[in-house]
Formats: structure tokens, sequence, C-alpha cells
């Protein structure tokens, strides 16, 4: 079915991962008729970022990011330097996707929060967002963001909190710092009750949705692959935990969005 009930954006996923991109008129058609009206199509590698930046390139409504996932652990350390030469295309909005997981891996994890710090300078130094994954590891990501001034509050630049599965606490205390916080499909599963209370709470002006597909498909399309179009449910869905009509879900979201990643609607 098609959305006439406001224009949404998938601020959060990766198209260019071979399944997706195998598919992509029938990715961006499903958008179109969705009424997806624009992708951030999220860099996890350095080796796979052509990719990523051709897709931006080839699309006027794709944008890319530049960064290297902390699940990756055999795979080139970005510099600073690198990452801000990167980010200097137009088509590049944001650095990351970067932070911690302390879920996937285990043993000492110094490389992972040495390059999360790489990004966070990267950011302040090019004056492009954050775009922070944090799994189990919430008190480190928050302590790092401090100490290396990420955030509008100690002169860095905003970010977001992508794919939020965290406390209210520390959504509270991203969005003190400047941060958004998105919401991926999870929100609409059944057991996420937990993280169902924390989008019910959080100002609407301070939250962004995405898919990170190809994982995470909402509710109805839970366990099926996921893409950019199906973030109209994630939407609907945050209306409907809100009270609030879908367009206003649909507006607001996605002024977050151009407001956050500096560009013109």
């Amino acid at each position: 079915m098609g959305y006439n009930r406001g224009m949404f954006i998938d601020s959060h996923c990766h198209i260019n991962f071979p399944e997706l991109a195998a598919r992509m008129p029938e990715v961006l058609a499903q958008m179109a008729h969705n009424k997806v009206t624009h992708a951030l199509c999220v860099s996890v590698d350095l080796p796979d970022f052509p990719q990523v930046l051709a897709l931006a390139h080839q699309y006027p409504h794709i944008y890319a990011s530049v960064g290297v996932h902390p699940d990756y652990e055999d795979t080139p350390e970005p510099s600073v330097e690198q990452l801000v030469e990167l980010a200097n295309d137009p088509k590049i909005i944001a650095i990351g996707e970067t932070g911690l997981d302390y879920f996937r891996l285990q043993g000492d994890l110094e490389w992972q929060r040495e390059r999360f710090r790489t990004h966070i300078r990267a950011s302040r130094q090019c004056r492009k967002p954050l775009i922070i994954h944090t799994r189990s590891a919430s008190e480190d990501t928050l302590r790092i963001m401090r100490e290396e001034g990420a955030g509008t509050d100690a002169g860095g630049v905003a970010g977001v909190m992508h794919c939020f599965t965290e406390s209210l606490e520390v959504a509270r205390a991203a969005i003190e710092m400047g941060f958004y916080i998105s919401f991926s499909g999870i929100v609409t599963f059944k057991s996420a009750k937990e993280l169902q209370a924390v989008a019910l709470e959080l100002p609407l002006e301070r939250i962004l949705i995405e898919t990170d597909a190809p994982y995470l498909a909402p509710v109805p399309y839970r366990g099926k692959m996921n893409e950019p179009g199906f973030v109209a449910h994630v939407g609907e869905y945050i209306a409907k935990l809100k009270g609030v009509p879908v367009e206003q879900v649909a507006q607001q979201t996605t002024a977050n969005f151009f407001q956050l990643f500096q560009l013109q609607p």
C-alpha cells in the first residue's frame, strides 16, 4: 500500500550491501511508492566505501557517510586525515557509523575505543555529524563522547545515536549533548516494550527514523529482508505510540534529518 500521509526519510540504511544492490530499481521503486523521499547509505568500512559514494553520486536522493563500524576488526584502520579528506565530497553528509559494540566482540577492545576517538576527531574537524552505534557499551560510549568533545554542547557537531536500544537515561544524556535518537524497526517488535517506553518519552523534535536495511525489518515484514521503503512503517508505529497524526511524525522527522545533516530541504 502507498502512504499518502506525509513524506519519510530513511536516515540509516546499507543499500550498497549485495542483497539490496542487486535489486536497486525495485528498492528505489518501493521507496517512491511509500513516499520515502531520501535515504542515507551508511559506510561500514573503507574497502566498500567507493560503492557507497557511487550510489550517492548516481541518485540525487541518496546521501552517504564515511566511516568504519566497530564490529569490523580485520579491516583497514582509518586516520583522522583520511576521514576528513573523504568527507570533503558534498554527498558525504556524516562521519560513521562509529562507536562501541561490546555485545558481538570480546577481549581487549581498546582498538575499538581508539577507532571511535578517531571518528569523533574527524567529525569535529570537518564539521559533519557523527552516526553512533552503541551496543552493551553505553557507559564507555558516553564517556568517550564527552572526553573527545562530541556534540554541540562541547563545541563539536551534533549527531545521531542510530538504531537506538539503550535506556531513557542514555537517550537523555545524548540529547543533552545535541544528539538525535533514531529508532529502527525494532521499536515495532512486540518484545520491545522498554524501547517503546523510551520512544514515548522523547520529544519528536529529537527523533529520527531508520531501517538499518537489510536488517531489522519492521512489523509486518519482520524476519524478511528490510529496505528503505519500509521506514514508513516505523514512522506509522511511532505516530500510533505517541497518539499523534502520522503526518506530524513524517514532517518532524524529515525536518530533523535536514537540520541535523545541514541540508536544504
